[in-house]
C-alpha cells in the first residue's frame, strides 16, 4: 500500500515539480537575456532527463545493462510521439528557425549516431554487438559539442520578444523554484517507477517489456510535465525545447556514461525500437514543412499520438506472444 501511495503523491510532486521549474527558469531567460529556448535545451532538458541518468547508471552498477538501452530509447521515443503530440494538441507550437535547422536535426543526428555505433558488429553478420567503452567516449564527444553549440547560442540570442509570455521574479526566488522544480520532478519521477515497476510485476507483466514501457514512459514523466506545464502557459520554446534536449541528452551523456560504466550489449531485435526513434525525430523535421510553416500543429500531434499508441500497442502483442 505504501508503494502506491507514494506513486500517487509521486504525480502531485511531478506536476507542481513542472510548473516550479517553468516558471523559475522562464524567469532567469527573461532576466539574463537568455532565450527560452537555450533554457529548454540546457537546464530543463538536462533536469528533466535526471531520472533516466539516474536509472542508467543504477542498472549499469548493479549489471542490469539490457535497461540502460531500451530505458533511453523508450524515453526518447515517448518524448516526441507522446509529449509533443500532447503539448501540440493543447497549443500548436511555434518553432524558431534556428530549432527547425539545428536543434531537430541534431536530435536526429544523436538517433542515427546510436543506431550505428550499436549496430557495428550486427553489420558483420553477428547477432549481437556493444556499445563499448569506446563508444562511450564517442557519445561523450558529441555531447561536448553540443553543449558548445548552446552556450555560444546563448551568448547570441538576445531577443526581447520571445519572453512576452514569461514572468520576471528576484533571482533567490527564481533559483528555489529551479531547484525545488527539480527536485520534485526527480522524487516524483522515481516514486512513480518504483510503484509501476511494482504494480507491473504484481501483474505478470514480462520485464522487457517494463524497459521501454513503464520504466521508460515513468522518467519521462518528468518531460511530459514539464512540456504540458509550458505550452499550458505560453512557452512553446521551452515545451519543445525541453524535449529536443531531453532526447540530446538522453543519448550522447546518458548511454555515453552508462557504456563508460558498464559496455552495454545490443541485440538485433533492438533495431526496431531505435528505427522509431529515428523515424520521430525525421517526422518531427518534416512536420516543420507541412500545413503551418514551423508549427507542429494539433492535428500533426494527433498523428504522433496514434503512431505511439500503435508502437505500445505492437510491444504488447508481440510479448504477449
Amino acid at each position: 500500500m505504501l508503494t502506491i501511495f507514494l506513486m500517487l503523491l509521486g504525480f502531485v510532486l511531478l506536476i507542481k515539480g513542472a510548473d516550479f521549474l517553468v516558471d523559475g527558469a522562464a524567469s532567469v531567460a527573461r532576466t539574463w537575456g537568455v532565450s527560452d529556448l537555450t533554457i529548454g535545451l540546457t537546464v530543463v532538458g538536462f533536469g528533466t532527463s535526471t531520472p533516466e541518468l539516474v536509472v542508467n547508471v543504477m542498472s549499469g552498477i548493479q549489471g542490469t545493462t539490457e535497461l540502460a538501452i531500451g530505458n533511453v530509447v523508450g524515453s526518447n521515443i515517448a518524448n516526441v510521439f507522446l509529449i509533443l503530440g500532447i503539448s501540440a494538441l493543447i497549443m500548436p507550437l511555434e518553432v524558431t528557425s534556428q530549432t527547425v535547422w539545428r536543434e531537430i536535426p541534431m536530435s536526429l543526428l544523436a538517433a542515427v549516431v546510436l543506431a550505428l555505433l550499436a549496430n557495428d558488429l550486427l553489420l558483420d553478420g553477428d547477432t549481437m554487438s556493444v556499445l563499448t567503452r569506446l563508444d562511450g567516449m564517442i557519445l561523450l564527444c558529441f555531447f561536448a559539442v553540443f553543449i558548445y553549440y548552446s552556450v555560444s547560442g546563448a551568448l547570441q540570442v538576445k531577443d526581447a520578444d520571445t519572453f512576452a509570455q514569461s514572468k520576471t521574479m528576484a533571482a533567490g526566488r527564481a533559483a528555489a523554484f529551479i531547484i525545488l522544480g527539480l527536485a520534485g520532478l526527480i522524487l516524483g519521477g522515481h516514486w512513480i517507477v518504483t510503484g509501476a515497476i511494482y504494480v507491473s510485476r504484481f501483474l505478470g507483466v514480462n520485464e522487457g517489456l517494463i524497459g521501454l514501457t513503464v520504466v521508460a514512459l515513468g522518467t519521462s514523466l518528468p518531460e511530459l510535465a514539464t512540456s504540458v506545464a509550458a505550452a499550458r502557459k505560453g512557452n512553446p520554446d521551452i515545451a519543445i525545447g525541453n524535449v529536443i534536449g531531453s532526447n540530446i541528452f538522453n543519448v550522447f551523456f546518458i548511454l555515453g556514461i552508462s557504456a563508460i560504466i558498464q559496455p552495454l550489449p545490443f541485440s538485433s531485435k533492438n533495431n526496431m525500437d531505435i528505427g522509431m526513434v529515428v523515424l520521430s525525430s525525421l517526422l518531427l523535421f518534416l512536420f516543420m514543412f507541412t500545413g503551418h510553416r514551423h508549427r507542429l500543429d494539433r492535428w500533426e500531434g494527433a498523428l504522433f499520438l496514434f503512431l505511439y499508441a500503435g508502437y505500445i500497442g505492437f510491444l504488447v502483442a508481440t510479448a504477449g506472444g
